[in-house]
């Protein structure tokens, strides 16, 4: 809660179109013991992508870089 780069990460991927899923590490004692100290964690197509921050360069590499879906 009240987790500003974790704000900006679900902003900077919701402009690259993904829907994001919060979930508060606090009310889970296993997430919070293997990321407290590196939120936001960003996971995509089930790999974890980012810790800590989102780069909006290499995001837009990892999207290039993915096939479509189409």
């Amino acid at each position: 809660p009240d987790c500003p780069l974790c704000d900006e990460a679900e902003e900077i991927l919701n402009t690259y179109g993904y829907s994001v899923q919060s979930i508060d590490i606090t009310l889970d004692q296993d997430l919070l013991e293997k990321f407290e100290l590196c939120i936001p964690v960003v996971e995509i197509d089930g790999k974890i992508r980012f810790r800590g921050c989102v780069d909006e360069t290499l995001l837009r590499r990892l999207i290039e870089g993915t096939p479509s879906l189409e």
